[in-house]
């Protein structure tokens, strides 16, 4: 059974990309739109730009955890992408954890210290 917390497709990406708004941080960009469910639905992407696969899973990975065990997201309702930057190549947790809050705090989604 697939998780419904997860983005999933073109079609749902795509609908936060272009109907949505965004925050950029140092090493995250987040992407966010209302989504009229009573959850949040999360995406995690990393470009080619990051670098190999190797790179981008870390990145990917380092995001998720971040979001998992650092971050409180007070807002319901959304469906959030967290896409990294190039510049996260080599970044320890506290880092990326540090900057994904930074840039929630300048949006509606509110994310806080420590889950």
């Amino acid at each position: 059974m697939l998780d419904p917390k997860v983005l999933r497709g073109k079609r749902e990406f795509g609908a936060v990309y272009n109907k949505g708004k965004s925050a950029a941080g140092k090493y995250v960009v987040v992407f966010y739109k209302k989504n009229g469910l009573e959850y949040n639905r999360l995406g995690f992407l990393a470009s080619k730009k990051v670098g190999n696969a190797v790179a981008r899973n870390r990145a990917r990975r380092l995001m998720k955890e971040s979001v998992r065990t650092e971050i409180d997201i007070k807002a319901q309702g959304y469906d959030i992408i967290f896409i990294a930057r190039n510049t996260i190549g080599g970044k320890k947790l506290r880092d990326v954890a540090g900057s994904i809050r930074s840039t929630l705090k300048r949006t509606e989604l509110k994310g806080s210290n420590n889950k």
